[in-house]
């Protein structure tokens, strides 16, 4: 199959780092994009549009929402009309959560809908899409790369995020098994946990202010002492999807920069020198 006839989707591409891993998959390694996502941001879509273009990609839209069970099933004639096994990649990159305790807060405990929207669009959506494009046989059969995005919080509690964190536990789980079905076909799937990004996502869920401490909190407690680089996620899964990725299959990789060991060093670590 030609450079220029293999394709990644990418759910969740308009913004954030959704955005930022699409451009990398066009720049670096040479895949042409196709972009779902809800159309909440078009000047931002637009840019991407014109960036994958510019690095002599194709680009094309698909406007929906990704986290519904019938969002897969729908998109199968777009993502057919692209060519034969056009899927060489996926990139799971969707946020939607709900905020709010389960029992006891300072709100009414979440409602089961909520957890039925946030489970639907963090985790289930992602088996959904890889079982609609494998039964429907669009995947790349020299092997697809199919790449769930997570996050530290199923090894943290921080208050009013139990779905996000029980939601991102249940995809490194359909990751897994995943990886067990599919890879005897030469399909590998995997899941790479990245830190903390101040997107506009984040800002929908937490709210600016919490967004603003929470970024606060995250450069404190990183080694480094700065936030995630979200183009620096985009370039490593461009390398991930290359030939150096194949034999990670089923893993959880961590780009977190050391985030979650090092809260409570935030805690316990003496004042800088006067």
């Amino acid at each position: 199959m030609g450079t220029l006839e293999r394709w990644a989707v990418v759910l969740g591409a308009s913004s954030g780092v959704g955005a930022y891993i699409a451009r990398a998959l066009a720049r670096d390694a040479g895949l042409n994009i196709f972009a779902v996502h809800r159309g909440n941001w078009p000047d931002d879509a637009a840019a991407l549009r014109h960036d994958v273009e510019a690095a002599g990609r194709r680009f094309v839209e698909w406007r929906a929402d990704a986290g519904l069970p019938d969002a897969p099933e729908a998109a199968l004639p777009a993502v057919r009309a692209l060519g034969p096994h056009p899927v060489a990649v996926l990139v799971h990159s969707l946020a939607g959560a709900s905020v709010g305790a389960l029992a006891r807060g300072p709100a009414a405990p979440l409602h089961p809908k909520q957890y039925a929207h946030t489970f639907a669009c963090m985790a289930h959506s992602f088996a959904w899409w890889i079982a609609a494009l494998h039964g429907a046989d669009l995947l790349d059969p020299a092997g697809a790369r199919l790449l769930a995005l997570g996050n530290i919080m199923p090894d943290v509690v921080v208050r009013q995020t139990p779905l996000i964190a029980a939601s991102k536990a249940a995809l490194h789980q359909y990751v897994r098994h995943l990886a067990l079905e599919l890879g005897p076909l030469g399909h590998r799937t995997n899941l790479l946990d990245f830190s903390f990004v101040p997107t506009r996502a984040a800002q929908v869920t937490f709210g600016p202010e919490r967004v603003a401490r929470l970024a606060e909190v995250m450069q404190a407690g990183t080694p480094a002492g700065r936030l995630c680089d979200p183009a620096a996620v985009g370039q490593l899964v461009a390398q991930l999807v290359g030939p150096t990725g194949e034999w990670f299959n089923g893993a959880r990789l961590d780009f977190t920069g050391a985030e979650a060991q090092s809260f409570f060093d935030v805690l316990v670590r003496p004042p800088p020198p006067t």
